[in-house]
């Protein structure tokens, strides 16, 4: 009897299996990420509801497309990060840096910052 196909990507067939526990962290993380994602998500699902309740506000509507968008960029950074992290475990490098933790923090406090001024009246 055959053994069945590897059907994981090559980057995965390559170097060697990495500790168990170090995957299951990156894992983790990796988790983490999608869960705000989420949480981003569900929050401009939120933003367009009330901007649909109360027109004549524009910037909830923008909220939410910013919240949207950033949850997408979030999640496609949870796995590219995830990616990245199991491809350096497998061939013992450091685990790589990255800009996408500095851009969403930005983007993140901008969000806020608008979120403030809306509710404080000032937008």
């Amino acid at each position: 009897m055959n053994p069945p196909p590897d059907r994981r990507p090559a980057w995965q067939r390559e170097g060697h299996e990495p500790d168990y526990r170090f995957s299951l962290a990156n894992e983790r993380t990796f988790l983490a990420w999608v869960r705000t994602a989420l949480a981003l998500l569900a929050g401009a699902v939120l933003f367009d509801q009330l901007a649909t309740r109360s027109p004549g506000h524009p910037y909830v509507s923008v909220l939410a497309v910013v919240g949207s968008g950033i949850a997408a960029l979030l999640a496609a950074a949870a796995y590219w990060r995830w990616r990245g992290n199991e491809i350096a475990m497998r061939h013992d490098r450091p685990l790589p840096g990255s800009k996408s933790l500095a851009v969403l923090a930005l983007l993140l406090f901008a969000s806020a910052v608008l979120v403030t001024l809306a509710l404080a009246g000032l937008v």
